[in-house]
């Protein structure tokens, strides 16, 4: 960014914005601090100083995406359409785009590293995958009680139904041979079909 002195530090959500265009643009190895300190006018000791280590920066980077996704989210769950509309929508939305796609690149990165994470940061990502949990759940009661879904432990379906997505979701970020987006898809709506549909 030109025109910024080198003391004003960029708001942090132009930080994060920046770190994670970087992680499209160029992979998860070429973010530095030093190189997304030269994209935002800073120092790498500056970004130090504001984020106190590049593990905090990547959480908090997952964090501020997972806002938006979350917001993308609520507004696909609220849309007027059937429950399994919208639980087909919810999957979509879960489901990376592709080969490195650069929140699951970052999401893989930030658990990796969580196996040495404080209390603090577990917690944090505990509460990542706790809302996309809590809105599954809320979407299949919504289907079983309008007679959508057959009757199903919305709470324990939801558990089975993201460990299924995750191991999908996994293979297609990194690039796994035979598990592109679109069969992965095809393979949650069959799953879906059979485990859900009320007859």
């Amino acid at each position: 960014m030109t025109g910024r002195r080198r003391n004003t530090a960029p708001p942090r959500e132009d930080v994060l914005a920046a770190a994670m265009e970087m992680i499209a643009e160029r992979g998860l190895e070429k973010l530095t601090m030093a190189a997304l300190g030269r994209e935002v006018g800073m120092s790498s000791g500056h970004l130090l100083y504001h984020f106190h280590s590049k593990d905090e920066l990547l959480l908090e980077t997952l964090e501020w995406s997972e806002g938006r996704l979350g917001a993308e989210r609520g507004r696909l769950l609220m849309r007027p359409a059937t429950a399994r509309e919208r639980l087909d929508a919810y999957v979509d939305l879960y489901v990376p785009d592709g080969h490195r796609d650069p929140h699951w690149t970052l999401w893989l990165e930030v658990w990796n590293r969580s196996q040495n994470a404080d209390d603090g940061a577990r917690e944090r990502q505990a509460a990542i995958e706790g809302a996309w949990h809590r809105d599954l759940v809320a979407l299949l009661a919504e289907g079983v009680s309008r007679g959508e879904f057959r009757p199903v432990d919305a709470d324990r379906f939801a558990t089975r139904l993201r460990a299924l997505l995750d191991g999908f979701s996994i293979n297609v970020a990194i690039g796994l041979q035979g598990t592109d987006r679109e069969q992965v898809l095809g393979h949650v709506r069959e799953f879906l079909d059979e485990s859900l549909l009320a007859s």
